[in-house]
């Protein structure tokens, strides 16, 4: 098999590292999961291997195919995620009072961002040999990483929180994965998949602790560096919603990779944004003793009481420049229908939230008015309908009568005459 430009997987807790080519999830000198390993470059083979038209078209995620830690003669399994459009959403920016342009990842082939990790889990899963994978997760990932191990021809095993929401595991079933309802948390599910990779072998696609999941992950980083050389400008600020810590890692490490490399003059802050009931990242990043591992929020996305990746996802914040901001839940709902109700873009609840946390900083001066920021919608709004029902307060019943409609509107004429 051809050769990756990985060097080393490093422990971004005491330095230690180990041979890429190995199965391992973390570093085994540290308790638990908390030897998060991140893998390593040679930036020079890169930029030799590295043809991309920058500023040009971007077919799919794989146009950054030297970035990404699989063999050079590796038979990928893809189905042609990534790619996604950068809107402008000069409605949005009305309302926010803020120029706001939309990355919608929830137009990826299972509707959610995971679909970047998965290509790479399963490539790496089945060119180990393994023919069986998991993950935990509460929903989005469950279906991503379904939908790709049966692309890929291989069995796929999930566990997920009982309360997960029912739209987002109708697509693990019709992809024929065995879903696994954990009666317990999210963290409960995540432990329990770990503990049943380890003792029955499987390949473990958890991105929180896989290093090769943020990997794919930050090939969003790499599109809006791409991106921003074809409008000819950076912007000021990129946004994501934060649960586990990887996504927001994985898309600085991307950006950053591209600056550091010359192909972009300049690198946005990146804005965190977690909701109020799971704010354990937020918390660490600013020194908060209290560190709370519960996850109370409806976007059920980013509802991670223990987050793997902090260490990964603070470092982005700082390195960036940038910071994190707490949403409430009712914040979340008008910003999934604030971005609908401007832009016609359908976004689950944690893929609104960055909406939301753009409100916020806004209120706080972390972001100026005279600034640009991107927003990534993380998932499609059909994968939790129920939020949008509260969000919106549902549909108006009536009789088939046009008085019922009079009713709502007044008459044709009262109508003509408001226009």
């Amino acid at each position: 098999m051809g050769m990756t430009q990985v060097t080393t997987l490093e422990c971004t807790l005491c330095g230690a590292e180990y041979v890429p080519s190995q199965i391992i999830y973390t570093c085994p000198e540290h308790e638990g999961v908390k030897g998060i390993l991140e893998v390593t470059y040679d930036y020079d083979a890169i930029d030799d291997a590295f043809d991309g038209d920058l500023g040009g078209p971007i077919a799919s995620q794989w146009k950054y195919e030297a970035f990404l830690p699989v063999a050079t003669d590796a038979d990928v399994v893809t189905l042609n995620e990534g790619g996604t459009d950068l809107f402008d959403a000069p409605n949005l920016s009305d309302a926010l009072g803020v120029e706001t342009l939309v990355k919608d990842d929830g137009r990826n082939p299972t509707g959610c961002f995971k679909d970047r990790a998965s290509a790479i889990a399963v490539t790496k899963a089945r060119h180990a040999g393994r023919d069986i994978i998991t993950c935990a997760s509460t929903g989005n990932a469950a279906a991503s990483l379904s939908g790709y191990a049966a692309r890929g021809g291989m069995d796929c095993r999930i566990f997920v929180p009982g309360d997960a929401p029912t739209g987002k595991l109708a697509q693990p079933l019709v992809y024929g994965a065995d879903v696994l309802a954990v009666n317990g948390s999210y963290d409960e599910a995540y432990d329990l998949s770990v503990e049943v990779t380890e003792k029955y072998g499987w390949y473990n696609r958890n991105a929180a602790i896989n290093p090769f999941q943020v990997e794919g992950k930050r090939t969003v980083g790499h599109e809006l560096a791409d991106q921003s050389i074809a409008r000819g400008h950076v912007p000021d600020w990129v946004v994501f919603s934060m649960g586990d810590g990887c996504t927001i890692a994985g898309a600085w490490k991307g950006f950053k990779e591209f600056y550091d490399l010359g192909y972009v003059d300049d690198h946005p802050k990146m804005l965190g944004v977690q909701a109020e009931g799971a704010s354990a990242i937020h918390d660490a990043f600013h020194g908060h003793e209290d560190i709370d591992d519960i996850a109370e929020t409806l976007a059920d996305s980013i509802a991670v009481g223990r987050p793997r990746n902090t260490i990964k996802a603070s470092r982005a914040l700082e390195q960036s420049g940038g910071t994190s901001v707490l949403v409430s839940d009712d914040d979340i709902l008008e910003a999934e229908k604030l971005l609908g109700g401007t832009e016609g873009i359908y976004s689950e609840p944690a893929g609104a939230a960055p909406i939301a946390g753009v409100q916020t900083a806004l209120d706080q001066g972390i972001i100026e008015q005279d600034e640009t920021v991107v927003v990534v919608s993380t998932g499609f709004g059909l994968k939790d309908t129920k939020s949008a029902e509260r969000a919106t307060g549902g549909v108006d019943r009536i009789d088939p009568e046009i008085t019922e409609v009079e009713g709502l509107y007044g008459t044709a004429e009262e109508a003509a005459a408001d226009d």
